[in-house]
């Protein structure tokens, strides 16, 4: 009972100090309830992030398929996806083929042929004057919208158009399937995490996580200075040294239940507007954005604990005798080899899971989460220690230097807790870039697309020969467009209808043949026999040889349909190369005037267009001109990589989280920042009353950042490598060190605070005015 008396008696000087008091109370509750809003944020991101991935997958129509004919039951899907200026549009052509159609997730009845169901973001866009190209690939008229049940996010570009198309392009041999029949849609069969990928995503938590628990603590402990003086004050009134103690620990807890309740305000006022935020090009709605109960109330519970613990730990240095503080005089020299424990036993969580891979199962997620805690942590409990070593042997040097070297002596704690944050978000993002630029090769691997060749592909598919020419021609017309490459194809077979060698027909001009092979010499008439592709056909005919030619690629049955065509005797063999596309094409190549008669067009022709590298629209008139001309086509801009699904949105969740907790970490040090100089406000008064000059203190703020940033900093960079080494064992890659985005990183923290110390500075000229010596 004495216990929470005492407590009870600490949070009335916190809440019932006065001006000064309210303003203590307020800084560390703003301090804490930054941390708070994170962490409740944190707590939600998983929730929002599954409920995103549901929604798609009540949506999935990849898989849904049937094999049965037309019903009551039955729609056909037409996918028409497509990009705009960099972002995916999710597009679906809807024909129902009975009155009991099932209807996507999100839309109230499916749309009548020419009008379309869109989402509100695509309505905004379309509506807008940059949507003008846009408009003309998706010229449908808007008559409702998606709602929030069928979007993964509130910026999803994505319609559902009604269509009288589909059944005609079904019922026709297509080697695209763009055309599906389902009886509903279902959820996609989700992929076993395999054990890389969720250490990534452990890593992540603890790497973002861990610099808000330092914060939190750091921010329990402002206004230390005054707190021990006023309960020097309280011990000259008959309180004993456990009393003082315990009562400070109850200012801090009602600073900290304060700052749970600002927590609480600031995230349900950033939930509001998180649908407006796009980080990687992933969003979420609000509605999502819902905390687990049993994380919150842990979060509830464990910062006014952990305010508790960390005061009482912090009292354990200080003295608090009636007549004053011992913190006021020459502090003794901290010890290392207690701080040297955490690293060491961290290291020892994690070294015995060195050389596992991924081939022997999942990691031990409480060993790693531990291990990698405790070298963080190190970072902590070594900073104070080094800060204090290097300061104590400084020394001379201009007055700003020796204020600023001299104010560290003194507060080396101080200067320490206010870049342990960095420090430790430094060291956790080296590590985390070291085992992402490890094993990304894993999940993001170049799919042979030459970008420097052509920049998008346009299949024409099955469109007749007149149309595959008219289309090829406004194609090469379009604005921007510097060049194409036009190949056809053809199947050939050494026999009429079944033939036991397949032989694959690539028709185009020597110009364009000249990008899929190596051509000694070329002119309209000659043919080649392509060798050394990605696969074989059985059997090349020999120069001379019959070939029977089908027209369809496999699409008629009617007998003599296939043309037989004699393979020229001057025919030469050449090496095939690889197209814009990534593919080596074997088999015979054949210029049109080499064409028997009746086969003067390929039906299967594919575009490889190159845009001029100054018109951003270039790409998006050449995507208009395919949608224009089959609202089906599946034209699209080569990329030359291809990620994973999963390591992509792995990342995704890293920039967000990311992104949230370097806005902590400068928010974060600005309020530490203000209070060290409210704190110091009488001395920086006293300074100028006597004659120092503005920019002497200014220099003298700005190297007590310096200095201690550059120690964290450099420490940081020790024990990310460090635990970044470790990561790498643990999944069986070796150790290199990338030093650009290590040096990044360490340019990114010093960044922050150099900023921070920048923006105080205003309030720190505000401060220096003989004004500040009023007392009351």
């Amino acid at each position: 009972m004495s216990l929470l008396r005492d407590l009870a008696f600490g949070a009335r000087f916190a809440l019932t100090g006065g001006r000064e008091g309210w303003t203590r109370t307020l800084l560390t509750a703003v301090g804490v309830g930054l941390g708070v809003a994170l962490l409740l944020g944190t707590t939600a991101l998983p929730g929002a992030l599954t409920a995103r991935q549901a929604r798609d997958n009540a949506r999935n129509d990849y898989g849904a398929s049937t094999n049965e004919g037309p019903g009551q039951d039955t729609l056909l899907i037409g996918r028409a996806d497509t990009q705009f200026k960099g972002a995916d549009v999710r597009g679906r052509l809807l024909q129902a083929e009975g009155p009991k159609s099932p209807v996507p997730p999100g839309v109230s009845t499916l749309p009548a042929p020419g009008t379309m169901v869109a989402s509100p973001a695509l309505r905004d866009l379309l509506a807008s004057p940059e949507g003008e190209l846009l408009r003309r690939r998706i010229p449908y008229k808007v008559t409702a919208t998606i709602a929030d049940r069928g979007l993964m996010g509130p910026h999803e570009l994505a319609y559902y158009a009604g269509s009288d198309i589909l059944k005609k392009r079904d019922d026709e041999v297509s080697d695209r399937g763009e055309v599906v029949r389902v009886k509903g849609f279902v959820n996609a069969v989700q992929e076993k995490l395999d054990p890389v990928l969720a250490l990534l995503i452990v890593i992540i938590f603890v790497v973002l996580l861990m610099p808000v628990a330092v914060f939190i603590a750091a921010a329990v402990r402002f206004g230390g200075d005054r707190r021990d003086r006023r309960l020097a004050a309280l011990r000259l009134a008959g309180a004993d040294r456990r009393m003082t103690r315990w009562m400070a620990a109850g200012e801090a807890l009602a600073g900290a239940a304060v700052g749970v309740v600002i927590g609480a305000v600031f995230f349900l006022i950033g939930r509001q507007y998180v649908g407006d935020v796009t980080v990687a090009g992933l969003n979420v709605f609000p509605s999502d954005m819902d905390p687990n109960p049993l994380l919150a109330v842990g979060v509830v519970l464990a910062v006014p604990a952990s305010a508790v613990a960390v005061t009482l730990f912090a009292m354990r240095s200080v003295v608090v005798e009636p007549l004053g503080v011992v913190r006021t005089t020459v502090a003794r020299r901290r010890r290392l080899w207690w701080r040297v424990l955490p690293p060491l036993a961290g290291a020892g969580l994690l070294l015995p899971m060195m050389g596992r891979g991924r081939d022997n199962g999942m990691f031990n997620q409480a060993q790693v989460i531990g291990g990698t805690v405790l070298l963080l942590i190190g970072v902590t409990a070594l900073l104070p220690w080094l800060v204090e070593a290097v300061v104590r042997g400084l020394g001379g040097g201009p007055v700003g230097w020796q204020l600023a070297v001299r104010r560290l002596q003194l507060t080396s704690g101080s200067a320490a807790r206010m870049v342990n944050g960095i420090a430790v978000a430094v060291a956790g993002a080296i590590a985390l870039q070291m085992l992402f630029g490890a094993v990304e090769g894993d999940y993001v691997k170049a799919n042979g697309e030459d970008t420097s060749r052509a920049q998008l592909v346009v299949p024409l598919g099955d469109a007749s020969p007149a149309a595959q020419s008219r289309e090829i021609s406004a194609i090469k017309g379009t604005e921007g467009v510097t060049a194409t490459v036009v190949l056809g194809s053809l199947d050939g077979g050494d026999k009429a209808k079944e033939p036991q060698h397949f032989t694959p027909v690539t028709v185009a001009t020597c110009a364009d043949l000249g990008q899929i092979a190596a051509l000694p010499s070329c002119r309209d008439g000659d043919a080649f026999l392509a060798t050394g592709g990605d696969w074989q056909p059985e059997g090349l005919p020999a120069p001379g040889g019959t070939l029977y030619l089908d027209p369809t690629n496999g699409g008629s049955t009617t007998k003599g349909a296939e043309v037989r065509w004699t393979v020229p005797a001057s025919a030469r063999k050449v090496a095939a190369r690889t197209d814009p596309g990534g593919q080596r094409r074997p088999g015979v190549l054949v210029t049109p005037g080499a064409l028997p008669h009746g086969v003067k067009l390929p039906v299967h022709s594919t575009v490889y267009v190159s845009t001029s590298p100054g018109d951003g629209l270039a790409k998006e008139r050449v995507l208009t001109q395919a949608a224009e001309a089959d609202p089906l086509s599946s034209a699209r801009a080569l990329t030359g990589t291809r990620t994973n699904a999963r390591f992509a949105g792995v990342r995704q969740g890293l920039y967000i989280g990311a992104a949230a907790v370097l806005m902590l970490i400068g928010a974060s040090l600005l309020v530490s920042m203000l209070e060290q100089l409210r704190e110091r406000k009488k001395l920086l008064s006293a300074l100028v009353a006597f004659g120092t000059r503005r920019t002497t203190l200014s220099l003298s703020v700005l190297w007590q950042s310096a200095v201690p940033m550059a120690l964290g900093l450099a420490l940081a960079a020790a024990v990310g490598l460090g635990l970044g080494s470790v990561l790498l064992r643990m999944v069986g890659r070796p150790v290199t060190i990338d030093w650009v985005p290590a040096v990044s990183m360490v340019g990114i923290g010093a960044g922050v605070v150099l900023l921070v110390t920048a923006l105080s500075l205003p309030p720190l000229w505000r401060l220096m005015r003989p004004e500040g010596l009023r007392t009351e």
